[in-house]
């Protein structure tokens, strides 16, 4: 853990040596005081209930996580608070003036076969954030495109440069109320922190799912917490005030997995008298960060395939085969960075 809050600092350092890039997310007409409102919601998929009994009041400003295992039902959520699905008891009430800007969807609505510049700004070489106009080449510099990447096909980017193309096509769009699904993924860490300083600008309300808990940390106020059997609950702060208010061992066991982290124990049983590791705990420790990196690797690609709108299409079996492959992936990945936590606790 130590190594990786090194690595992001090192690369914040870089960033300011660049100095701070002049972005602004385009911001919309204010929104009214109330956002979104859920009165005792409960939405249920071929049986099985995703959400159940769930309520909640977000006001303009809000800055609000989404934590749970992949297929728990975050983008279902999501829908269903933007106005997307009905629930199937209760009811959700939108606020006014709203203006969406969904992150997610704007990965289907760029041109692979229209360059980088484009598929920004349609041709126009000036483009208008917050009422300053804007050269559209160095807009987009701001987003690490050189002027010669900018006219560059869309198909021939990697996929980190995709995902910077959609923050800046999202950022150049009017927007009172952000919505994020899983934005971190593919993301270098200079843009990582870029969007965070975005984010942290943005006057607007932000609905954000994400698995990376410093940027949870960094950036929301409340966290709504999936915490099994479709009950959902609300938490003041990030992701490690979650960690710290939850329940002990009780209730939320199924969500936060602490249990999948029991298996391990034999290994640190032997020299749990003495706070040293052990010659293959620390050879374990070692390990870790690259079975971690692998393991969230192998999330973002099922997490990539459950977010298909085609994917509920299929089968139920396949549909239920490929949701059970991702709670215990997850359960795995939240071992791991358990054991790693423990382990460094100790060092």
């Amino acid at each position: 853990m130590r190594a990786l809050l090194a690595l992001r600092e090192e690369h914040r350092q870089r960033r300011e040596q660049l100095g701070k890039a002049n972005i602004a997310l385009e911001q919309a007409e204010t929104s009214g005081r109330l956002v979104i409102e859920a009165r005792h919601a409960s939405y249920a998929w071929q049986d099985k209930p995703l959400i159940r009994d769930f309520s909640t009041r977000i006001m303009r400003g809000d800055r609000v996580g989404l934590i749970g295992p992949n297929g728990s039902g975050k983008t279902t959520l999501l829908n269903l608070l933007l106005g997307r699905l009905r629930p199937d008891t209760g009811e959700v009430r939108l606020g006014t003036k709203l203006e969406v800007a969904y992150f997610d969807q704007l990965r289907d609505q760029l041109d692979l076969e229209r360059t980088v510049l484009d598929n920004v700004a349609g041709g126009r070489e000036h483009i208008e954030i917050n009422g300053q106009r804007r050269h559209v080449i160095g807009y987009l510099g701001d987003f690490l495109f050189t002027a010669q990447r900018v006219r560059s096909p869309v198909k021939s980017l990697s996929g980190g440069e995709r995902n910077r193309l959609l923050l800046a096509r999202l950022f150049s769009q009017p927007a009172n109320l952000l919505v994020m699904d899983e934005p971190t993924n593919d993301l270098d860490l200079e843009t990582l922190e870029l969007l965070e300083e975005l984010l942290l600008e943005y006057t607007g309300t932000l609905l954000l799912v994400s698995h990376d808990r410093t940027f949870l940390d960094n950036v929301v106020t409340s966290c709504l917490v999936f915490e099994g059997d479709g009950c959902i609950r609300e938490y003041v702060g990030g992701y490690s005030d979650w960690l710290r208010q939850r329940p002990a061992a009780s209730e939320p066991a199924p969500a936060v997995k602490p249990k999948p982290a029991v298996p391990p124990a034999p290994k640190s049983s032997k020299p749990a008298a003495s706070g040293k590791l052990s010659y293959n705990e620390r050879r374990e420790l070692e390990r870790l960060p690259a079975r971690i990196e692998e393991l969230e690797q192998r999330q973002r690609e099922l997490h990539a395939a459950t977010a298909d709108p085609t994917f509920y299409k299929q089968e139920a079996t396949i549909v239920t085969q490929r949701l059970e492959e991702l709670r215990i992936l997850e359960a795995e990945l939240e071992t791991a960075y358990g054991r790693w936590e423990e382990l460094e606790a100790r060092e």
